[in-house]
């Protein structure tokens, strides 16, 4: 991807729409859609993140110098991270779905199979606002996994061969010699869970039968909670609440939207109500030049 902004120098102060781009997200999706080249004709200050820069610095000098709205082109998290500093300032966010599955993108209607025409939402001022989730002060926009699924992202191999190194990795985590996994939390009815296979929260519940996305809205206030203590389907509950709360004896492995992050006991879990603005591209938008 050639651009004379080299490693996301901070946006032009003169320009008003800013997307900051992960050139390796999605096997090089980006690259690929040439993103960059395709923002600059129509007016939008592309920003090329680069390995060991701070996203949160950047999106946030981003709109210290004048980004009246601002996206993310990558992953997940990259987009989890990038929509918390747009929450703060009260900035209206767009997602650009150069990540792998685009999970995200998917929930809040964006077509994942058109990258360069997800651009149109910067000239969109239609808007709505969604929730976000946090845990222990870290945005999330999809969900939180810990137990099996936390351990295995923490694996140097899984995001080469997510597969192969979950199978590898199973028996070890959940055969019977495996060691449970010390996750205190509290059932809906009460009751005090000491251990749990997988724990699963999510930024709004998933939908019992999803379709294309994978939660029926985004805006309910809630978080969603799956809880997986013994064999399915019996030993797996699902609830919903607006906060929720961790306790273990060890630093937890988590994956924050795909992401490996290991964080100290206890997590707290909570609903942000419609603490992001959003922009979604619509049939009238018009993504040309400015």
């Amino acid at each position: 991807m050639s651009s004379d902004r080299a490693t996301g120098d901070r946006a032009s102060r003169s320009s008003n729409r800013v997307l900051i781009v992960n050139p390796r997200s999605g096997g090089g999706k980006a690259v690929r859609s040439d993103l960059v080249a395709q923002c600059r004709t129509r007016g939008i200050e592309p920003i090329v993140f680069e390995p060991g820069q701070d996203l949160s610095a950047i999106a946030a000098a981003a709109i210290r110098d004048g980004a009246a709205v601002i996206g993310m082109a990558g992953g997940d998290g990259s987009q989890a991270t990038v929509a918390g500093v747009a929450a703060q300032h009260a900035v209206p966010f767009v997602c650009v779905p150069a990540g792998t599955r685009n999970h995200f993108a998917l929930d809040i209607g964006v077509d994942v199979r058109d990258v360069v025409g997800s651009l149109g939402a910067f000239f969109d001022e239609d808007e709505r606002r969604i929730d976000l989730g946090r845990v222990n002060g870290r945005v999330f926009v999809n969900n939180v996994a810990m137990g099996v699924y936390g351990s295995v992202v923490q694996s140097p191999e899984y995001r080469d061969n997510k597969v192969r190194t979950t199978i590898r990795m199973l028996p070890g985590l959940v055969g019977p010699d495996a060691a449970p996994f010390d996750l205190r939390f509290q059932m809906p009815d009460g009751r005090a869970q000491r251990s749990a296979v997988l724990i699963v929260v999510s930024n709004n519940p998933y939908a019992p039968r999803p379709r294309r996305g994978t939660r029926g809205r985004l805006d309910a206030g809630i978080l969603g909670v799956i809880a997986v203590t013994g064999p399915p389907p019996r030993g797996a509950d699902e609830w919903t609440t607006p906060v929720f709360r961790v306790d273990s004896g060890a630093t937890v492995a988590l994956g924050i939207d795909g992401e490996s992050v290991a964080m100290e006991p206890p997590l707290v879990f909570e609903c942000l109500p419609q603490a992001l603005t959003i922009r979604v591209p619509s049939r009238r938008s018009t993504p040309g030049p400015d």
